[in-house]
């Protein structure tokens, strides 16, 4: 048991007032110390500081303090207090330049930290100890940041990969089903098409795709739906290693254009249903694309391409009676096409969120490899009924898709999304699964209570995130109002995915982008491309079997042992878990401070009178660069500018107040549900 008063001693040889400095800042102990989640400092308006902390465990459960911080003697001693527990930390150093020794007095710690409830005297120790060290590490450039799960033991990598597809049930204890399953999986490979095929041996009057404005599709139905339009395709000229445009809304019709393209090896651009048609022009240009599979309504952004290019309606409403559909080439086409020898790719569009979008190069699944690694930190098993409202020709949706196609799962789709009316798909369907963007989860809590209480929503385990940053507060609310089933996926089109928070690990950190998924690894590197210590900012760099192929006619990202730049900086805190602190070229320098804007968003977030908040950089004549923030009222929500840039002023540095604050009535947003920032900066700028 922990008594009430330990005694800690420790010494390091790091200069007195260099760990002070650090010591001094409890804002950097979640990144040191195990179990705290955040430490945020609140400022009242009589000047008084307070340090509220969430820190605990899974296991023991999450508690919320206030500490307040009070110095001795400058450089040599300072204390903690929680008023409210009777609990104290206190600090004394003693040193010179080169050794510093500590002797630290904890009163009522398992008051603080529940982890350490009931644990040994020995327990507290370690810990205080431990999370020093890092603290000295820090100091002395300790090169640190990195975490593999199992990225380079072949051994242990293919363990955790049988033990997870096991889990699944996707592997029958039949052999001849094996068998059948795995011959379909050689011939069409390890992709959309396969794994169609492969559901059509083994369920194959299942439903695979629930159309919401077009009907039911089974397995069985699909795979052959598609191998006749894969032989229209070759009928209309297509061949191996040609592209074509894909621009669809989600149905089942732009699923079996994508599976029927990747049975003939032809390549599929898909292409961003929110661009202009100037943007969509030049990528057609650009890939060279030999045709255009096309929704009748966005067909007026393809108006302006050259009339020689083929269109094709995916949606079954062509905007002129001349117009063939894939249904018009189903019916008509040949007995057979040729296989190939490689299956067409997908080449998704980058989100375009700071400058043009590119096309990345998807690469084809490296067999169970792939889908073991999400299914690592999320345990969905086979056969979900899974509601993917998410873009399919974004990343997270084609993702989302993939995944539930090896998984033997029916997928629910529907055009657009609509809070209320997706609770009520979730009740009808009995949806497992959901996979959503930021901004849904958030549309999802603006449903009020009384709303939400008519529609059953027992079914639903799994709320799967991914695209852009959750805000802490948005993922506590979530947690409370519908239980422990979101998990947030941090990744980008490049690297695919980089890590997963689940449930249990947002109730501690709600801000962490979680750990890193079997065969994944992780690292924070300095400008020298070398790792940097636990805790430190630098540039998040990943390394899996799924990195992108490259991009179409554009250099690739940096490169360091293997792994590929994000563009974002973020660092690992000291039990592993990744943490993003925003875009790389987002960062400003304000009076030679480094300032994120994220930090800033994430506090306004916990505003109850914001609904929306986004906060970029813009040319300063004093200080070089300062934040600007845009900010979305609540309805009959009291908020003016100087309220926003107070309650900033009380919770973070000066240079983080925003001078300017523009109240909008709504953010620009892409498809995907990201803020477009380079269109707040520049309103003029082209989507």
């Amino acid at each position: 048991m922990v008594t009430d008063v330990i005694d800690v001693t420790a010494e390091f040889t790091i200069a007195r007032q260099a760990l002070w400095d650090v010591l001094l800042d409890p804002e950097s102990y979640p990144r040191m110390f195990t179990g705290i989640g955040s430490c945020t400092r609140v400022e009242g308006t009589d000047g008084t500081v307070m340090w509220q902390v969430r820190a605990g465990s899974p296991a023991t459960g999450v508690r919320d303090i206030e500490l307040t911080l009070s110095v001795g003697r400058w450089y040599e001693s300072f204390e903690l207090r929680c008023s409210e527990l009777g609990s104290y930390v206190a600090v004394r150093l003693r040193g010179d330049q080169d050794r510093t020794r500590l002797d630290i007095t904890l009163f009522g710690v398992a008051r603080i930290h529940p982890a350490l409830d009931g644990r040994p005297d020995a327990t507290a120790t370690d810990w205080v100890k431990a999370g020093l060290r890092r603290t000295a590490d820090v100091l002395s450039g300790t090169r640190s940041s990195v975490v593999v799960n199992a990225e380079r033991s072949p051994l242990r990598r293919n363990a955790a990969v049988a033990r997870s597809i096991a889990a699944t049930g996707l592997v029958r204890a039949d052999p001849f089903a094996m068998m059948r399953q795995v011959r379909t999986l050689q011939k069409w490979g390890f992709n959309l098409a396969g794994g169609y095929a492969a559901s059509a041996v083994l369920t194959p009057d299942a439903p695979a795709v629930i159309d919401l404005g077009g009907g039911v599709r089974t397995f069985a139905e699909i795979d052959t739906r598609s191998s006749a339009l894969a032989a229209a395709m070759h009928a209309s000229g297509l061949r191996a290693g040609d592209a074509i445009g894909l621009l669809a809304r989600n149905h089942v019709g732009m699923v079996e254009t994508m599976v029927a393209a990747g049975k003939l090896g032809v390549d599929v651009a898909l292409l961003n249903a929110g661009l202009s048609g100037r943007r969509i022009e030049e990528i057609v240009q650009r890939h060279r694309l030999a045709a255009v599979y096309v929704d009748g309504e966005l067909e007026v952004l393809i108006r302006y391409l050259h009339a020689s290019i083929p269109r094709v309606n995916t949606d079954g409403r062509p905007p002129v009676p001349e117009r063939p559909t894939i249904n018009d080439c189903i019916a008509a086409a040949p007995a057979e096409f040729p296989i190939a020898t490689h299956p067409g790719r997908l080449i998704v569009l980058t989100s375009g969120t700071s400058g043009s979008p590119k096309g990345a190069r998807r690469p084809h699944a490296r067999g169970f490899a792939t889908i073991a690694a999400l299914l690592s930190r999320i345990p969905l098993r086979v056969e979900e009924i899974a509601l993917i409202p998410a873009p399919l020709f974004h990343t997270w949706g084609l993702a989302a898709l993939q995944l539930c196609t090896a998984l033997r799962a029916t997928v629910v789709l529907g055009d657009g999304f609509d809070a209320v009316a997706c609770l009520g798909r979730i009740a009808e369907h009995r949806i497992t699964t959901l996979f959503v963007v930021p901004t849904m989860v958030e549309r999802l809590l603006d449903v009020p209570d009384e709303v939400r209480a008519q529609y059953d929503l027992s079914s639903l385990r799994f709320v799967i995130s991914c695209g852009a940053p959750l805000s802490g507060a948005t993922v506590l609310r979530f947690l409370e109002v519908f239980g422990d089933t979101l998990y947030n996926v941090y990744g980008s089109t490049e690297v695919s995915w980089a890590s997963v928070a689940t449930p249990d690990e947002l109730r501690v950190a709600p801000t962490t982008a979680g750990r890193p998924p079997l065969g994944t690894r992780v690292a924070v590197l300095g400008p020298d491309l070398r790792p940097v210590p636990v805790g430190t900012v630098g540039h998040i760099f990943v390394a899996n079997h799924m990195l992108f192929d490259g991009y179409v006619n554009s250099a690739p990202p940096e490169e360091a042992d293997g792994m590929l730049d994000t563009g974002d900086l973020g660092y690992l805190d000291a039990g592993g878990q990744l943490f993003v602190e925003g875009r790389d070229d987002e960062m400003i320098i304000s009076g030679g401070e480094n300032v994120f804007p994220r930090p800033v968003e994430e506090a306004l977030a916990h505003l109850p009178q914001v609904s929306e908040v986004a906060v970029v950089g813009v040319p300063d004549r004093e200080f070089g660069q300062r934040l600007a923030a845009f900010v979305v009222r609540r309805d009959d929500a009291g908020l003016d500018s100087d309220m926003v840039r107070t309650y900033i002023r009380h919770r973070l540095s000066r240079f983080s107040v925003p001078r300017d604050v523009t109240f909008l009535p709504s953010l620009p947003r892409g498809e995907t549900g990201k803020i477009l920032k380079r269109v707040l900066v520049r309103p003029d700028a082209t989507i």
